[in-house]
């Protein structure tokens, strides 16, 4: 009956007397029966499960009785209500005058109704709170897995995919910086997991070309001179001092396969500090981009053209064209200059060409996938605003996107970011106020779909329009 009960008749009994349940029960069914006729009759009722039990709670002091009584009941609302109503009918509980007062007719289904809408708060506010992802961390975390099942073994070492057919291959020293290079899209990795060099890593050095990446340390140096004893290493690379390869981000890891060093040119008396060599060999000044001194060629050409307005110092969509000539022959290079490169000039003139040979070119051409190259600049400003996206997109140093929101939304990110972005791209008008907020937030570029009107625009913040970068 508890399942199927709509309603619960509560009623006080009050007795001049003793009684007990019995008789609150024998008096109910005594005075009521044939009263409401004999459709609502309470045995009847009771007989096919319309009317629960009779629950009575009743106590005796000081020779007087009193206590509380609860029906159940599924007939509907008047029907429970008329047979409230019979209940004050009542005048006697075996041999004592008796009063009893409906108090309340509780719908059952109401409380039911409050209780899940309590616990359905409580399910709300602690089940979703670490489940709600947005598109980015989507694609993010789809990428992630890709990257992740590509690795695969070289004869039982961690290794890239395409460090069996490579012509070119990266030597690192465990399997987390093979991870590392995966999920910046280097392929062609193969780790020699410590010291001791495997024979199928210093066989597999006569065969390739050969950079040696490894941590900026002294285990680092140590494999080096062992891998140069038994394997043929024709380039080295090192992390920054004290820095592991898989703790670096993608334009760390690029920049310093970029600035790597031919082995012949490192001392060899067995004692030399390689990595002092190898940051020596790259100290060629600032601004100016390192090359190796028994490759590079004497003829070079370079050329950037910059966009009408002038390339953001450093982004992405500023272009390098550089020709090299290599001992195999001419190779005509064009690349996307770096956003942290030292090429990049302090007043956004065109960078300095950097010098590729061939074998260098292949190399790098091996090792970074092309689609997993980073967007430029004007490949956000096409995304965000001439899409008409709706959206505004935070990007970094490294031109990589920090946040993603809608437009209305901007001014509180680029407030509380953290790290504040160094370039906001927005769907929408640069006002007084975005501007105003990035420059107490250190931003420095602003691009949006129209520039505002200004009573007093900051000089540290660059505001552009996408008509300027797309034309």
């Amino acid at each position: 009956m508890d399942d199927t009960s709509k309603y619960l008749i509560h009623a006080s009994i009050s007795a001049d007397g003793v009684v007990e349940r019995s008789d609150v029960v024998g008096a109910v069914f005594g005075q009521t029966e044939g009263l409401l006729g004999d459709e609502l009759d309470l045995r009847d009722l009771q007989q096919s499960s319309k009317v629960g039990r009779i629950d009575v709670q009743i106590d005796s002091e000081n020779g007087h009785s009193f206590g509380q009584m609860t029906i159940a009941s599924s007939l509907d609302k008047a029907e429970t209500a008329i047979l409230a109503a019979s209940l004050e009918t009542l005048t006697r509980v075996g041999p004592c005058q008796a009063v009893i007062e409906v108090t309340n007719i509780e719908d059952v289904r109401e409380a039911k109704r409050r209780m899940v809408v309590e616990r359905a708060k409580e399910l709300l506010a602690e089940s979703f709170d670490d489940t709600v992802m947005s598109s980015t961390e989507i694609l993010e975390a789809v990428k992630e897995s890709v990257r992740v099942e590509d690795i695969t073994e070289y004869q039982g070492l961690p290794a890239g995919p395409r460090v069996a057919d490579s012509d070119a291959i990266i030597v690192v020293e465990g399997r987390a910086d093979v991870l590392t290079l995966l999920r910046y899209g280097i392929k062609n990795a193969v780790a020699v997991e410590g010291t001791n060099v495997p024979d199928a890593v210093a066989g597999l050095t006569q065969e390739r070309t050969v950079t040696a990446f490894l941590d900026g340390d002294r285990g680092g140096e140590l494999i080096l001179r062992e891998l140069s004893q038994v394997g043929d290493v024709d380039y080295v690379a090192f992390a920054p001092d004290g820095r592991s390869v898989e703790d670096l981000d993608r334009a760390s890891v690029v920049r310093a396969l970029r600035n790597k060093v031919a082995l012949s040119s490192l001392p060899d008396d067995g004692d030399g500090d390689f990595r002092a060599a190898v940051a020596a060999a790259n100290g060629t000044g600032a601004g100016e981009a390192p090359t190796d001194p028994h490759t590079e060629s004497p003829t070079t050409e370079a050329s950037s053209t910059p966009p009408a307005d002038g390339p953001i110092n450093g982004s992405a969509d500023a272009v390098t064209h550089t020709t090299a000539e290599g001992n195999g022959g001419t190779v005509a290079v064009e690349r996307p200059a770096d956003a942290a490169s030292e090429n990049a000039a302090a007043d956004g003139d065109a960078a300095d060409a950097e010098v590729f040979t061939e074998s260098e070119v292949e190399a790098v051409a091996e090792a970074v996938d092309p689609a997993d190259e980073r967007p430029s600049l004007t490949d956000h400003v096409q995304a965000v605003i001439a899409d008409e996206s709706g959206m505004a997109r935070l990007l970094n140093d490294g031109l990589d996107i920090d946040d993603e929101v809608a437009v209305e939304k901007v001014y509180d990110t680029v407030e509380y970011a953290d790290p504040a972005p160094a370039i906001v791209v927005v769907d929408g008008e640069a006002s007084q106020k975005l501007v105003d907020i990035a420059a107490q937030r250190g931003v420095g570029h602003v691009v949006a779909r129209s520039a505002g009107e200004y009573v007093k625009k900051p000089v540290s913040v660059r505001v552009r329009t996408a008509d300027q970068l797309l034309d």
